[in-house]
């Protein structure tokens, strides 16, 4: 599925003197995979005391974070989770040529469940083993990790990432420099007398822990979160907007006394400062949040625990818990959602955008289909609204996700056996400090890019003309011609729904929707038919124009086809 982590890496390991005394890139390059919640991105942080680059593997979708320590490159793959991850990686690592190293991480206490899962991976390959959480196992298990280093072929370090000690560190480096051990063949089939550490003992049973393995009590434990954090960011973005507005207005009145393309790039529906003030209350505020809470959720282990909770509940519709979090992340702001699936497996990561564009109306898409209900005097759809759109989202998904995501087999690589742990403050920071930042440097190009690409395209009167060109089309819809305008500026930026419908004054409708069906199938044919342009250029630059065009073409076909069942099941009804 992909080669290695960077052309550039492997070209200068062909000559790394040279390339180093050049200062052109790293020397070495140390692929790092493991189970989801091992402390791999910790031991990495620790390692180089740098925050990571995200950056896909070549010829791939695989987005993995690069640390930079002096002549090293470390790569770090994301966390297994599911058994067909472990197949993904296993496909991936068969493609590391001999200029590159592999670290294994698992935790000390848990690597009889890990291991054996992991080590048929690496088997061949030239590389080391570092066992963390040391602190959890005893000084007999310590002696166990000295006959696995003798039974693998490989240096096996045991270590506790929190608090690495310099001299691990300097020999977990060496060891990708020097090192010229390869994992032996016994890793393909792993024997019984493997010397691994002993099982860690299960968590006494608790209310609390009884709690969270709970399918419901997990599914509301990871929803209500989010959901508040939607609730307060959208708030509190609200609360600033009018104030926002009013700074920026006698800027934009100045831009309206400019000749007319300009004056359309920067103060018109789609300029740059009119879109402004969403980029800055909107987007940003989400991503601090939903990044905070889900590294909360990682650093104490409850992220493990309801993963495996809701695991058989969302497996059927090729989903787990942690890209359940980016979709109700995509409520907020679809861009940084889809930027967070970066940690999720290629495979996984698709069945994850897919969902966010699909079935995450964003906080533009979201009030804007509520005022259109509240215009047409129709309030209560708000809620057929929701509980249709999942019902679809999850049709959609059972239907288009990867059969192997959907597959019974497809299990929970090393179930959570261990009691939750207080909250590292650090890895928190990290994890925000590190979102944001790969936020502004991959969503804010693309937000430019396309403000300037809709205003040009609205200049022309190219939004125009294809709503006319739409028109007839809609009589399928059962909606009359004028709707075109919302299913367009809809596909476009999500508030568009609203730009189309409602009339001047905001509280009624400018389009003939006489019944609650054919408001319902409006509202939901503009918002869901094509993610928006800014979604569009996010999943392009993150996951390839390919990928983008088979998304938008399977979302177009079957949005049009729930939105023709809605239209004509409600005209029958009403």
């Amino acid at each position: 599925m992909f080669a290695v982590a960077h052309k550039s890496f492997v070209d200068c390991a062909s000559d790394p003197g040279k390339n180093l005394l050049a200062g052109n890139c790293p020397v070495y390059t140390c692929v790092v995979f493991g189970c989801e919640s091992v402390g791999k991105t910790q031991l990495l942080a620790s390692l180089t005391g740098r925050l990571p680059v995200s950056e896909n593997f070549l010829g791939s979708t695989i987005a993995c974070d690069t640390y930079i320590d002096v002549d090293l490159c470390w790569t770090d793959t994301p966390g297994i989770v599911r058994e067909s991850e472990t197949q993904a990686t296993r496909s991936a690592l068969e493609h590391i040529d001999l200029a590159n190293r592999v670290m294994l991480v698992a935790r000390a206490d848990r690597a009889a469940d890990e291991l054996p899962a992991l080590l048929p991976t690496a088997a061949g390959k030239l590389g080391f083993v570092a066992l963390t959480f040391a602190d959890k196992i005893s000084s007999e298990n310590e002696i166990q990790t000295e006959k696995l280093e003798k039974a693998l072929g490989v240096p096996v370090f045991l270590v506790n990432a929190r608090e690495l000690k310099a001299s691990e560190a300097s020999a977990i480096r060496n060891a990708v420099r020097t090192s010229t051990e390869k994992f032996s063949t016994i890793c393909n089939s792993i024997p019984e007398i493997l010397p691994l550490p002993e099982k860690v003992k299960t968590a006494k049973k608790n209310l609390w822990l009884a709690l969270c393995s709970n399918p419901l009590i997990a599914f509301l434990l990871l929803f209500l979160p989010a959901a508040l954090a939607i609730l307060y960011t959208n708030s509190f973005a609200d609360w600033l907007y009018d104030p926002i507005a009013r700074v920026i207005k006698p800027a934009l009145e100045a831009v309206t006394t400019w000749p007319g393309l300009p004056a359309a790039l920067i103060g018109g529906d789609y300029g740059l400062l009119a879109m402004f003030p969403f980029l800055l209350l909107y987007a940003v505020p989400s991503i601090i949040v939903f990044s905070a809470v889900l590294a909360i959720y990682k650093s104490t282990g409850l992220i493990d625990r309801l993963s495996y909770a809701l695991h058989p509940l969302l497996r059927p519709v090729g989903l787990g818990g942690r890209e359940l979090v980016r979709v109700v992340m995509g409520f907020g702001c679809n861009v940084p959602a889809i930027v967070a699936s970066r940690s999720c497996h290629s495979c996984s990561r698709c069945a994850c955008v897919s969902a966010i564009s699909f079935g995450a109306a964003c906080s533009y898409q979201l009030p804007a289909t509520l005022a259109v209900f509240a215009a047409a005097g129709m309030a209560e759809l708000g809620m057929v609204y929701l509980a249709v759109l999942a019902v679809t989202t999850l049709i959609y998904l059972r239907f288009t996700t990867p059969k192997i995501l959907r597959l019974a087999s497809n299990a929970i690589v090393a179930p959570p056996v261990d009691s939750l742990i207080r909250p590292s403050w650090r890895a928190v920071w990290r994890e925000v400090a590190s979102s944001l930042k790969s936020f502004v440097i991959m969503a804010f190009p693309i937000f430019v890019v396309i403000c300037i690409a809709a205003s040009l395209l609205d200049y022309l009167g190219v939004i125009a003309s294809l709503s006319e060109v739409l028109a007839p089309a809609l009589a399928l819809f059962n909606l009359p011609a004028d709707a075109a305008s919302a299913v367009v500026l809809g596909s476009i930026r999500k508030d568009g729904i609203a730009i189309g419908l409602l009339d001047g004054s905001g509280e009624g409708l400018k389009v003939a929707l006489t019944t609650p069906a054919q408001v319902l199938t409006a509202v939901y044919l503009s918002g869901v038919l094509l993610p928006c342009l800014v979604t569009v250029f996010t999943i392009i630059k993150e996951m390839r124009w390919k990928f983008a065009a088979s998304l938008c073409a399977k979302q177009m076909l079957w949005a049009s086809g729930f939105a023709m069942i809605i239209a004509w099941s409600g005209a029958f009804l009403f």
